[in-house]
């Protein structure tokens, strides 16, 4: 059979040959390297494929290994394959799916709530903000390149993103980041400081760019202007 480049059959495969293995011995370099990397390999592999049948996939492992004849044609081990990767991605959609309304309804209430507050502004946009610092340099215009210190967070603390922790800077183009950071950056002036609380729809809306970030998420950052480089 060709080769199919699709790493979550390669971990499976990698993940089934521990249940042929006798005793391992986990005081041994080479076997803690072996079991660390099939542990996590397996949790990719049960994310991806939790209806798979598992002694199945011992009995193609084993019959490859040994170089026996397939007991299926290449022809129908792809369409299985096919059809497994569009379950997975159907089941996948319907979380997100869910997700999505979920957080979409949590952050309407998270953000009305915050609108009342002291000191929260709110945009007509829906953006909203409150100053930390004022500061009493230049604000950059939306085509401006900008050096800025950030910390991300979700409404619930969760940190997904911090040039702060990082310890360094973020440069960047205005126009070239979410809508919520291309409208509130512009409010502020160098060596200022402020907090946005940024609407889903102005933030990555049902996209979820990161593991850290879902659909429809608002996202609370606090920004420090540290230059305009125009």
């Amino acid at each position: 059979m060709k080769k199919i480049a699709l790493n979550a059959i390669a971990t499976a495969s990698l993940l089934a040959v521990a249940s042929f293995a006798g005793a391992v011995d986990l005081d041994k370099e080479e076997s803690r390297l072996g079991y660390s990397l099939g542990y996590n390999m397996g949790q990719g592999l049960s994310k991806d494929f939790p209806d798979m049948d598992f002694n199945a996939l011992k009995l193609g492992l084993a019959e490859a290994v040994k170089g026996g004849k397939a007991k299926l044609s290449e022809a129908d081990m792809r369409a299985a394959i096919q059809s497994g990767q569009k379950k997975a991605m159907a089941a996948r959609k319907v979380e997100e799916t869910k997700a999505g309304a979920k957080n979409k309804a949590a952050g309407v209430k998270f953000l009305a709530d915050n609108a009342k507050k002291d000191g929260v502004t709110t945009t007509d946009s829906g953006l909203q903000y409150s100053v930390l610092t004022k500061g009493e340099g230049k604000s950059p215009k939306a085509t401006d390149t900008v050096s800025v210190h950030y910390h991300g967070t979700l409404p619930d603390g969760t940190v997904f993103d911090s040039s702060v922790e990082r310890g360094t800077p973020a440069t960047f183009a205005l126009n070239r980041v979410i809508k919520g950071w291309t409208e509130g950056v512009q409010l502020m002036k160098e060596g200022g400081k402020y907090r946005f609380y940024v609407p889903e729809n102005l933030a990555y809306g049902e996209r979820a760019p990161s593991p850290k970030i879902g659909p429809n998420q608002v996202l609370i950052f606090d920004v420090e202007l540290i230059e305009v480089k125009g």
